[in-house]
């Protein structure tokens, strides 16, 4: 909104400043700020009123340190971070952009989800909150909204240097002013890691497929990733600020690629696609990055509320239609390893449970505790030093994830 405002100052009373507002930094810069400012500023406020309402969490002994003094404290604090993503982004992006438009109606729709969740365990003392099959409903209807605008919406482009033109890259990087010829082409293309020719093309998946039909095989995809990686953040919320500080690492480096996607002279020598109109998802990023930052004043150790599935079940989503949006979803396993190793540990934990009491006639572990969180609870390993020893890897694979724009 306060883009629209001050181009039309800019443009009608030519008012110093205004103009700021063009930049993508600067409003990506100020949606940050202002993002923190909301989760710090109001988030104590949240706090008092969720106390108040008796809005706090069940826990269950499942004989870990210091779990049992966590029980009442507040929960539904992912209703802050949804809070502080949005108003920057509807303050400071172009709410005509697909993307963002995409990006907005993610963070409602999961947040909706995981509140309905989050109710159904708090007031209606129900420990299981909604049924995963409804949960799994409404993954798979955001999914396809995603999938099916990617696929058919006419903003969302690849721009491509035409064949007869691949020499003039070099001109046109080195010679200010030089012309490329171009053209912008509907495509289903993803970066593919670790490889040198690094684009997959989604009509590959089935050759012997009509290409009209490749629409339904991107769009199961991207329904795969966004269920995936929602549930998995949903895992990965077990202790105070891990899910919170993990997606703000991820967050990040999506910007950085968003940022670089979205310039033609970045992509043109870093040699990755150039996805016009992709610029405005930074503003989004660093809200979500903000929000995710701010929310952690509260969350780290000892937690004073708790996100929820609210606020878990939206940071996955937002992160999977992200990287989607960036065509880097591929590198998902990778950015998203914390997310993954919690996931596969708790699915190794059941299958390997279920298969040794068939045939054994009794179960048997592989880890102490899933999540793998738990395990190293177990172990005697303060949780505030599990966290940040998870930070620490997450950051790592998020270097080496930016590292494959020229390792390959």
């Amino acid at each position: 909104m306060l883009y629209y405002l001050f181009d039309y100052i800019e443009k009608n009373f030519n008012f110093p400043g205004a103009g700021l507002f063009q930049y993508i930094s600067f409003r990506a810069g100020a949606a940050a700020l202002l993002s923190l400012i909301i989760t710090i500023t109001f988030g104590e406020r949240l706090i008092n009123y969720l106390r108040k309402k008796q809005v706090g969490e069940d826990i269950r002994d499942l004989g870990l340190e210091g779990q049992l003094q966590k029980k009442g404290t507040p929960t539904m604090g992912g209703l802050i971070i949804i809070a502080a993503i949005l108003v920057p982004t509807l303050l400071m992006a172009k709410l005509d952009n697909v993307y963002v438009i995409l990006l907005i109606a993610t963070t409602l729709w999961l947040g909706m989800i995981g509140f309905i969740d989050d109710y159904i365990k708090v007031f209606r003392k129900n420990k299981e909150g909604l049924a995963g099959r409804f949960k799994i409903v409404g993954q798979v209807t955001i999914g396809l909204i995603v999938g099916l605008t990617l696929y058919f919406n006419d903003q969302v482009v690849v721009r491509e240097v035409k064949p007869a033109t691949v020499a003039s890259i070099q001109t046109f990087q080195t010679e200010p002013g030089a012309r490329m010829e171009y053209k912008d082409t509907k495509s289903t293309k993803t970066t593919v890691p670790f490889v040198k020719n690094n684009e997959f093309d989604y009509s590959d998946i089935f050759p012997w497929l009509d290409k009209n039909y490749t629409w339904i095989v991107f769009t199961l995809v991207v329904i795969l990733i966004i269920t995936s990686v929602s549930n998995g953040a949903n895992i990965t919320d077990g202790i105070d600020g891990l899910a919170a500080g993990t997606s703000a690492i991820i967050g990040l480096t999506l910007a950085i690629f968003a940022y670089l996607s979205g310039r033609v002279d970045f992509s043109s020598y870093l040699n990755i696609m150039y996805i016009p109109n992709l610029g405005e998802l930074v503003i989004f990023c660093t809200a979500f990055v903000g929000a995710c930052l701010g929310f952690l004043w509260y969350n780290s150790y000892p937690a004073q509320v708790f996100m929820g599935d609210t606020g878990s079940l939206s940071l996955g989503g937002i992160i999977a239609v992200l990287a989607l949006a960036v065509r880097k979803e591929l590198m998902i396993p990778l950015l998203c390893g914390i997310f993954l190793i919690e996931s596969m540990s708790v699915i190794l934990q059941v299958s390997y449970f279920k298969y040794t009491k068939k045939k054994y006639g009794e179960g048997r572990r592989i880890f102490l505790m899933s999540p793998l969180h738990h395990h190293f609870q177990k172990k005697n390993i303060h949780e505030s030093k599990i966290v940040t020893r998870f930070w620490i890897i997450g950051i790592l694979l998020a270097i080496l994830s930016l590292a494959m724009l020229k390792l390959r």
